[in-house]
């Protein structure tokens, strides 16, 4: 490797370790990818390949969450050696990658948080019927979850479809339903 690329390799790094630390939560890879990409062009491949060294060095820690037994999730976040390590090197981040950083995550962490915290699957059980689920997480927790019956594809898309995209209206409608008295 050169010295342009291992500048580069340990920028890439910091940058990392730098977003993890301004985050005040637990993230997937995914999302942590959204927020990096945009900041330095990074492809995904490459930034699985630091985040794995970044895992193996142990200044990220892992662990999975098991949502509800249906699904398994991992999440990312910065270690105390991590944050050690950041604060010995974060030096090596250019003022203006930093700014960047910065810049970005305060646009894309609120679109993330909300992309997050509405979530819709639908699971054929047979060639005509479907189960829709359509949850709001908060903190990695579901706070409200509903389940539906769907008779074709095209009707359970029609339903995750309009819970991703007006989650916000029918949400407070639902619990106005659910503590209206019933007169």
């Amino acid at each position: 490797m050169d010295e342009k690329t291992n500048s580069s390799l340990a920028q890439d790094k910091v940058l990392i370790l730098y977003i993890l630390n301004t985050l005040k939560r637990d993230i997937t890879d995914s999302d942590l990818f959204k927020l990096i990409s945009p900041i330095n062009n990074m492809n995904y491949f490459y930034f699985k390949q630091i985040l794995s060294d970044l895992v193996d060095s142990k200044l990220v820690g892992t662990y999975t969450k098991d949502e509800e037994n249906e699904n398994n999730i991992t999440l990312y976040t910065i270690t105390s050696q991590g944050k050690n390590s950041l604060d010995l090197t974060i030096d090596v981040l250019p003022g203006l990658v930093k700014l960047n950083a910065d810049t970005i995550f305060k646009n894309e962490i609120s679109n993330i948080i909300d992309e997050n915290s509405i979530v819709t699957e639908f699971v054929p059980e047979n060639e005509n019927s479907y189960t829709v689920k359509c949850k709001i997480i908060e903190n990695n927790k579901t706070i409200f979850e509903v389940r539906t019956f769907a008779g074709s594809n095209e009707h359970a898309k029609l339903i995750a479809d309009n819970w991703k995209n007006n989650a916000n209206s029918i949400y407070p409608q639902i619990l106005n339903l659910l503590t209206q008295n019933g007169n």
